[in-house]
């Protein structure tokens, strides 16, 4: 994962090309903020799905995605036609990443909001918001005729998206966070679930209370790939590396390392040789 803060379009696009030659690394990420998280709150930081249009076409392999769009920012309708045309443009590699958005005690998330003039209401509204995005983006992928949705959150006349995503039904759904409401949602439509690494034993343990949301609608906990973000310290590859065994063998087999800016010279040949390699 490349956060697009503090950083060049040439940085990221050169980290990324690197990558897509190096079988070791599977799937890239970019993150969905529209001003700085970290750093320099002026400095520099790109639109994630727009970045992704241009990354896609400038790959051949990844499988690639945002960790993870915020609800928040754009109807569902709309994103759901953005992320068919990134689908489209990088031949079928998208992974669909969407989460509630940030959380409201995150000031310094929730200023992005106020400076582009987005609402912002609590976490409730935010989660139940996520459900029905994801019943209605999932919709416009799969069906071939216009349809009406009414819901609490999102009304929509007429729904229709053509064309349809390259990979069918569609795009493999990844739902980032932690929070009790959102593994609900997740249960209900993520073919992946991803949380920020940090403490494993808390994430083990809300991983088996994904198991019992999947049960309690009767899905298969299996069928849901468990995904972690883990930050790669250049300084102490080791410690990265024993972040990467632990997680794993708590059962999180799709794994997001971010890299921080800025980017070393053949920073992905290195996380290939140094991290990933070793760390298996």
């Amino acid at each position: 994962m490349t956060a697009p803060q503090q950083v060049e379009y040439a940085d990221v696009l050169r980290v990324w090309r690197e990558a897509d030659g190096i079988p070791e690394i599977e799937h890239a990420w970019l993150f969905d903020h529209l001003m700085p998280i970290g750093g320099d709150p002026d400095g520099p930081i790109f639109e994630g799905w727009t970045l992704l249009s241009a990354l896609a076409a400038s790959t051949e392999r990844l499988r690639l995605g945002l960790m993870v769009t915020s609800n928040r920012f754009r109807p569902p309708a709309m994103l759901a036609k953005i992320a068919t045309t990134v689908d489209i443009v990088s031949g079928g590699r998208l992974e669909f990443g969407i989460g509630a958005g940030s959380r409201p005690s995150l000031a310094v998330a929730r200023r992005e909001y106020d400076a582009h003039g987005l609402p912002y209401h609590d976490a409730t509204d935010a989660v139940e918001s996520l459900a029905e995005a994801c019943t209605v983006i999932r919709r416009l992928w799969t069906e071939d005729k216009p349809f009406d949705f009414d819901g609490t959150h999102h009304r929509l006349t007429g729904a229709f998206a053509n064309p349809k995503p390259v990979q069918r039904p569609g795009p493999p759904i990844v739902i980032g966070g932690r929070a009790l409401a959102t593994l609900r949602v997740v249960a209900e439509h993520a073919d992946r679930w991803n949380i920020p690494g940090g403490d494993i034993q808390d994430a083990i343990s809300r991983s088996a209370r994904l198991d019992r949301y999947c049960e309690d609608i009767g899905r298969d906990p299996a069928e849901i790939t468990r995904s972690i973000f883990l930050p790669v310290s250049y300084d102490q590859p080791e410690t990265t590396r024993a972040a990467i065994r632990e997680a794993t063998g708590a059962g999180f087999s799709h794994v997001v390392l971010g890299l921080s800016s800025p980017y070393p010279d053949g920073v992905a040949r290195w996380l290939a040789d140094e991290v990933i390699s070793k760390s298996r």
